[in-house]
């Protein structure tokens, strides 16, 4: 691992996004609640939520860092589903593998309980698009 310790505890906060593509029927059942897994959303923001806060034991050499917030969140678009998570704590180190782990996790949930139904989907573009300390 890298020392941080020589660096000031700061607020920091990271978001990250990402998308499943899938079919448009698939985001139909999707908003009728008719998947066969059932509540998708649900279940994959909290899916999200634990993987960020349990980065440290996935990503070898990640700190441990005592997470204040993490929000998981969805955007149901024509061909897609967008994924947000927003990651926020006082840490040494930033909190982007603890967002771009939320998304991911969050992202491959989806997958697995759309899989039944949509044998087309894929998992784009996941990245950091705001990171900051204060």
């Amino acid at each position: 691992m890298v020392n941080v310790g020589a660096k000031p505890a700061q607020r920091r906060r990271a978001v990250a996004r990402g998308k499943l593509v899938c079919q448009a029927g698939t985001l139909l059942a999707l908003k009728r609640n008719a998947l066969p897994k059932g509540d998708v959303l649900t279940v994959a923001q909290v899916a999200g939520i634990q993987a960020a806060k349990r980065t440290a034991e996935l990503i070898p050499l990640c700190h441990t860092l005592g997470l204040s917030v993490v929000e998981v969140s969805f955007r149901v678009r024509a061909r897609a589903i967008e994924i947000t998570c927003a990651a926020e704590t006082t840490a040494h180190t930033g909190v982007e593998m603890e967002a771009l782990t939320g998304v991911s996790v969050a992202a491959l949930t989806l997958y697995d309980m759309c899989k039944a139904v949509d044998k087309t989907m894929r998992i784009e573009g996941v990245r950091v698009v705001e990171k900051t300390k204060s």
